[in-house]
């Protein structure tokens, strides 16, 4: 996922209910397909910015010793600006990009 080129709101915004609902006709049902969308981009954004400040990480048991690093400020600084994930995942909803399948329907087959 490429974070940079997301254009979803950082602020609160308000969607038309219709909207959501169109592809499954369930409000709750599209609603909860989100949530999981949501669920999957905050643990990608969660293990991409671990892995970038892992590369800052300095293993000293002294607390004496606490350097301020810039680039380290930058990055923290950079996903804090981020869109939140719900608001990546309603993004991606409706552009119609989040793969979901009923899987009661694929058990009555």
């Amino acid at each position: 996922m490429d974070l940079k080129k997301t254009k979803a709101p950082v602020n609160t915004m308000t969607y038309d209910r219709n909207q959501i609902d169109e592809q499954t006709g369930n409000i709750y049902e599209a609603i909860s397909i989100i949530s999981r969308r949501a669920e999957q981009i905050n643990t990608e954004i969660k293990k991409e910015l671990i892995d970038k400040l892992e590369e800052f990480a300095t293993y000293n048991d002294s607390l004496e010793e606490i350097f301020e690093n810039k680039e380290q400020i930058e990055v923290s600084k950079f996903y804090e600006k981020l869109p939140k994930p719900h608001a990546l995942a309603i993004q991606e909803w409706l552009k119609e990009k989040v793969y979901f399948r009923n899987t009661e329907e694929d058990s009555q087959e």
